[in-house]
């Protein structure tokens, strides 16, 4: 049966991957709309191909120059407005969000209301108001099916299993750009550097976020609320070849795991098929014999210092995670415009996180003000 997809951030990596499912399966997925970033160009090209009904864009800017040159039979919104009648298209079944930071949080409700599936990529969302959004899920009983190969993998590891006996939860973690370096060979690391990713093909942010291990802090806490999980069993393991994407150790000590080639498309597919799967030929296989080993070590919190913030932010809750993932996104930017240094991204983040009163509770308006209140404080620090 024909599913209709609502795409959040189709000019990004993950949306643009999921053009290529959709391209790739004509028969199975049609685009109905889209939001996309500042990329225009790139835009406009995929609403040619795909001639969605519906294409959002950032500013009335952009608005402007869109308006006359998208196809007779695409309407063009904008803004956050313009968000949320993306994900809450009438036509749509299944909402991809991709966008990146906690602008995809007001969307995904507004989805989830209007119940539509959710296929999240969006880690953000989840940091920020995790207990907001899986409340919504089971209220309107909305499936919430991750995209992020981690949890894809501990959702695929998870099918069949009685959720009482599960020891833990193991995401791997390929170190990122720095891996091999110490603490002290990461004073002046450029931008350059840090965007060169030994195995996946991401966006900016977050393969600096890999870089730093946010990434990985993120998905914690993105786990804890996908998978209703306490964080003591929450563990992450360095994998360097990115072949295993996660396990799941049960309490007869029984691991099961996920294995695959690092390509996103796969985790992008099965949560638009789930329940069921594709033939995906056109990937390259997973062959263990021409790999030959794999390596595994722990993680060093010293070294990592980010997951040692996520860690803490997220089993005090409330707002905190809020700060984390607010202080983080306005560090990293500031990163790559090289107006902060590699290392500073941490102490931001920490300077952000020590001075925060945390609301235990707090309603999507607290997240939004906090959210508010954190970026303007980071602005004003850097400034």
């Amino acid at each position: 049966m024909l599913k209709y997809i609502s795409l959040l951030g189709a000019t990004g990596s993950i949306g643009t991957q999921t053009l290529d499912i959709i391209r790739m399966h004509p028969d199975q997925f049609t685009l109905v709309s889209m939001s996309v970033g500042r990329n225009i160009d790139l835009a406009l090209k995929q609403v040619h191909e795909f001639k969605p009904r519906l294409l959002s864009v950032q500013t009335k800017e952009d608005y402007d120059k869109l308006i006359h040159e998208v196809p007779s039979s695409t309407t063009v919104v904008y803004g956050e407005e313009g968000l949320v009648q993306v994900a809450t298209d009438q036509k749509a079944t299944i909402l991809v969000n991709a966008v990146l930071g906690s602008v995809g949080l007001a969307p995904t409700l507004a989805a989830i209301k209007a119940g539509k599936t959710i296929a999240i990529a969006n880690k953000e969302t989840l940091v920020t108001a995790g207990h907001i959004v899986t409340s919504a899920a089971k209220k309107y009983q909305v499936p919430l099916l991750p995209v992020d190969s981690e949890h894809s993998a501990i959702f695929q590891a998870l099918n069949g299993e009685n959720r009482q006996e599960v020891e833990k939860l193991i995401l791997t973690a390929s170190g990122g750009s720095f891996r091999d370096r110490t603490r002290a060979e990461l004073e002046g690391v450029t931008v350059h550097e840090a965007l060169n990713h030994p195995n996946w093909s991401m966006g900016a942010k977050i393969t600096i976020d890999s870089a730093t291990m946010m990434n990985k802090g993120l998905e914690v806490i993105e786990a804890h609320w996908l998978f209703d999980m306490p964080y003591e069993k929450i563990d992450v393991l360095l994998h360097k070849e990115s072949i295993i994407h996660s396990m799941v150790e049960y309490i007869d000590h029984s691991v099961i795991a996920q294995l695959g080639t690092p390509d996103m498309r796969v985790p992008i597919q099965y949560a638009l098929t789930y329940p069921n799967r594709l033939n995906s030929s056109s990937r390259e296989r997973l062959n263990l014999a021409e790999i030959g080993k794999l390596h595994f070590s722990p993680l060093d919190m010293e070294r990592y210092r980010c997951m040692a913030f996520a860690y803490e932010a997220g089993r005090i809750g409330g707002t905190m995670p809020t700060v984390l993932n607010a202080a983080n996104e306005v560090a990293v930017a500031y990163f790559l415009e090289n107006r902060l240094s590699f290392l500073d991204i941490e102490s931001t983040i920490e300077q952000a996180l020590e001075r925060h009163q945390v609301t235990s509770n707090p309603s999507l308006d607290d997240i939004i003000a906090v959210d508010q209140e954190t970026r303007a404080f980071i602005h004003s620090l850097i400034q």
